[in-house]
């Protein structure tokens, strides 16, 4: 199944240098430059970026991540964080060579970075761990079960937590509707074991966007973990009429579109961009038309 929705990292001055860090870590991935900013014509925030590279794509096991060469506007947030799959069934039915590599990934990805959840057993996992890497990139470490249904190596989490709390159910519907096929795939309740509502239990649901697995909670911990364009959701659309349908029904902040880019009511950043998008950016003149664009027209590059 194409991938059609692509996670998007914001990154400051240093997406090559993440792609590269991450091809180290993880089995199976590559990353390459695919996009460039232009040598002139930039307006001027942009000048330093002349001619450097623009996004890296970062290929995880086949699944795909976008890394964004930009500057410090923005940071990711472990609001959204991307849980790895670790199936023994990979690694010929052999569990501790599944550990053994959980726990090699988790000793890289802790270099510079910061533990959120320690590593070891949990009710939901044999071994798992939650971290964020030195590029603010949250990443879940988990061991599957090896009888159950294989699950995707990528799974993208979104956590609903402040004043999104208890949105998680409304979220899910509200995107399902506008990228079809969806559905819940499984839900699971977890104690809580931190205070100050350690009485209700975190409902963890998976879920299809464009037929491809997502999950969510609402968190009941008190973090200020919000949403920002940190990490965004690209949508490549099959023509302009499925771009201005998502664009109509999902921005909500006037002030946040640009470029294709939008923030909808949970405060989430989505890119709704044309499944050609490398195509059109290879017109005269492109880059400066893009900049000048909110919604995406494609008859205007």
């Amino acid at each position: 199944m194409t991938q059609r929705i692509i996670p998007n990292i914001w990154c400051d001055h240093d997406a090559e240098e993440a792609g590269t860090f991450y091809a180290s870590v993880f089995d199976r991935t590559t990353s390459q430059v695919v996009a460039r900013y232009p040598d002139a014509g930039l307006p001027e925030f942009q000048r330093e970026f002349a001619g450097q590279p623009l996004t890296v794509d970062v290929s995880i096991d086949g699944y795909r991540i976008t890394l964004i060469n930009a500057g410090a506007e923005f940071a990711p947030t472990s609001a959204i964080s991307f849980v790895v799959c670790v199936d023994p069934r990979a690694f010929g039915g052999d569990e501790h060579a599944a550990r053994g590599w959980i726990n090699r990934v988790w000793t890289r990805l802790g270099e510079e970075g910061r533990v959120l959840m320690d590593i070891g057993e949990y009710r939901f996992s044999g071994l798992y761990g939650w971290i964020e890497d030195r590029y603010g990139v949250s990443w879940q470490l988990k061991l599957t079960d090896a009888v159950a249904e294989p699950e995707p190596p990528i799974i993208p989490m979104l956590v609903f937590g402040g004043p999104l709390q208890n949105k998680a159910e409304e979220a899910i519907a509200f995107y399902g509707a506008l990228l079809p096929p969806s559905g819940i795939v499984r839900q699971a309740e977890h104690p809580v074991t931190e205070p100050p509502r350690t009485d209700q239990p975190i409902t963890y649901t998976e879920f299809l966007l464009a037929g491809q697995r997502f999950a969510a909670f609402d968190s009941p911990v008190d973090r200020d973990h919000p949403f920002t364009p940190g990490i965004s959701l690209q949508v490549d659309c099959e023509g302009q009429e499925e771009i201005d349908r998502i664009w109509v029904a999902l921005s909500a902040v006037p002030a946040a579109e640009q470029c294709g880019w939008l923030v909808d009511r949970f405060g989430l950043s989505w890119q709704i961009v044309p499944a050609n998008m490398a195509e059109l950016m290879q017109r005269p003149n492109a880059y400066e038309h893009l900049m000048q664009m909110g919604r995406l027209i494609i008859a205007d590059f």
